[in-house]
């Protein structure tokens, strides 16, 4: 079995909320690793691995909330499209800082989906 398998299984025994909150965790340090000029792969890594998140989360969150369930399919175009633009983004210091601001928002709003959905 694989390192992803193993992490997914372990990550679908917590509460939707839990999973919510790991998620927005990863947005937090996103916005912070890219502002700090941190290593790209880490960050490339944490995008990577926060739409396996999402992938994971909106399966079993769509039954319960439909909205917030496509607001996190919206968050992993997001993502993605930040993934597939990386280089120009990594060395341009503008967009580096939207990329920032964006990923704090979109973490406070994964938090208030958490709170709801507590």
């Amino acid at each position: 079995m694989n390192t992803v398998t193993l992490n997914q299984e372990r990550f679908q025994l917590q509460d939707i909320p839990t999973r919510l909150n790991d998620l927005a965790t990863h947005l937090d340090q996103i916005r912070s690793l890219v502002l700090t000029d941190t290593d790209s792969d880490k960050i490339v890594s944490l995008m990577r691995e926060s739409r396996y998140y999402i992938e994971w989360i909106v399966p079993q969150f769509v039954d319960i909330d439909v909205d917030s369930s496509a607001e996190l399919v919206d968050l992993g175009r997001v993502l993605t499209r930040w993934l597939f633009n990386w280089e120009k983004i990594w060395v341009d210091t503008i967009e580096r800082t939207s990329v920032a601001q964006i990923a704090g928002s979109l973490s406070e709003r994964v938090r208030e989906v958490s709170s709801l959905a507590s």
